[in-house]
């Protein structure tokens, strides 16, 4: 009896494996390459009862609700991006102490987060953390936020919330 020799073996059970009906060791490379990651999917929200319907009825207490929530879904989504929700949280809450400068730098860095999110859905990454503090001075930071959001969970489509998805970048 004898054995094949180093990397032959190899080969000749990719071409069993092949002739068996999987796919060749090319096509499995190529499908490893287009989905790298998994994550699960965020809730789809209303953007404008995220923005001013909720806020108004909860007297304010839904933004921080938000905030910690959108950070929490982000870190379920893509694992790389790091837990920051109980830190977006406490910059809220303690904001007061920094002169308002840590909830701000927080709310900028958000915008990062969502398209580092939007770029690992395979999508061109739209968010922007300037154009989310600049349209957050006029009151439409979440608002925008939100849209930017809702394109990463629409990218799933009927896919539910919690539900596990693939990650391309």
């Amino acid at each position: 009896m004898s054995y094949p020799q180093q990397g032959q073996g190899q080969q000749h059970q990719q071409q069993q494996a092949y002739q068996g009906g999987y796919a060749p060791a090319q096509q499995q490379q190529q499908q490893a390459s287009a989905a790298t990651g998994a994550g699960y999917n965020m809730k789809r929200r209303n953007p404008v009862g995220a923005w001013l319907g909720l806020p108004i009825i909860t007297l304010g207490i839904y933004g921080l609700v938000w905030f910690f929530k959108v950070h929490a879904e982000l870190f379920q989504y893509d694992r790389r991006t790091g837990d920051a929700a109980t830190n977006a949280l406490l910059s809220l809450i303690f904001g007061g102490i920094t002169l308002g400068i840590w909830p701000l730098v927080m709310f900028v860095k958000l915008g990062g987060r969502i398209a580092q999110a939007q770029r690992a859905a395979g999508l061109p990454a739209t968010c922007s953390g300037g154009m989310g503090f600049l349209l957050g001075i006029f009151g439409f930071g979440v608002l925008y936020y939100q849209l930017q959001l809702n394109k990463i969970v629409d990218r799933y489509g009927d896919t539910p919330a919690g539900q596990q998805v693939s990650l391309v970048a």
